[in-house]
């Protein structure tokens, strides 16, 4: 358990086990312990080593209430970082929601750096139909009380913060800063080399379409979790299951 400066902005991270590394990257409104913690580390940490930050703006790490903090691709500059702080040139990555729209990124824009990946929880919008509108999201995190959040799915994420103990105002700053959305088309156009796999619950109606993000990475893996949600997804077996076999089959 250890920390970094990551362009002013402290990042907290742990390790779990010993091997070639595996870098995993949590939720918005997660951390790494919620997300990953357990079951996650013990199933990687006997075959790899394991390690786990907590992106800016949650858990441990610095939390920038200016939005500027977390725009365009910082929180991806922010593994990259953490990466050259360890020494580690070439690593497995996984991500998980935000974590996954973050990995998104380092696919684009540092392929060099990735052997395989995991993109958990995440799916693919159009240009024609972009993804959801996030200034609910933002009100909702800078609501004085839940009560007064109407709309369903920010109140979700509303409730989810609170569970989890992150600051709401970091949260809402992450929320309402200027990056860029990867569509379909945008994916498609980077002809991602690097292996890729998908894994999404059945049931999970909150991230767009993973068969879209699946067409658009040539050869990568899409994995369905039967009867899973967004957030039981990552407590599935067969999810630490696939990405053990996965993360095996990867190129050194």
């Amino acid at each position: 358990m250890a920390y970094f400066d990551s362009d002013g902005v402290q990042i907290y991270f742990e390790e779990h086990g010993k091997g070639a590394p595996v870098v995993l990257v949590h939720g918005f409104a997660s951390r790494a312990e919620h997300n990953w913690g357990g079951a996650w580390f013990e199933a990687l940490g006997q075959h790899y080593r394991v390690i786990a930050l907590d992106c800016r703006g949650h858990g441990k790490s610095g939390k920038p209430h200016d939005s500027a903090a977390y725009g365009g691709e910082t929180m991806g500059d922010d593994v990259i970082r953490l990466m050259d702080h360890l020494g580690i040139k070439r690593t497995l990555i996984m991500g998980y929601s935000m974590g996954g729209r973050i990995v998104t990124g380092l696919l684009m824009l540092h392929p060099e750096r990735l052997r395989a990946a995991v993109l958990g929880g995440i799916g693919a919008a159009t240009a024609a139909a972009p993804s959801f509108d996030r200034k609910p999201i933002v009100d909702a995190l800078l609501a004085e009380n839940i009560s007064s959040v109407k709309e369903q799915r920010a109140r979700e994420f509303r409730q989810f913060a609170e569970v989890t103990g992150n600051d709401l105002k970091a949260l809402a700053a992450v929320m309402a800063s200027s990056r860029e959305d990867f569509t379909a088309e945008k994916i498609a156009a980077q002809k991602i080399q690097v292996p890729v796999m998908i894994v999404i619950g059945t049931k999970d109606l909150q991230v767009g379409n993973p068969k879209l993000l699946h067409d658009a990475i040539p050869g990568s893996k899409l994995v369905m979790l039967e009867g899973q949600d967004h957030l039981s997804a990552p407590s599935d077996p067969h999810y630490k299951e696939a990405v053990l076999e996965f993360f095996k089959s990867a190129p050194t």
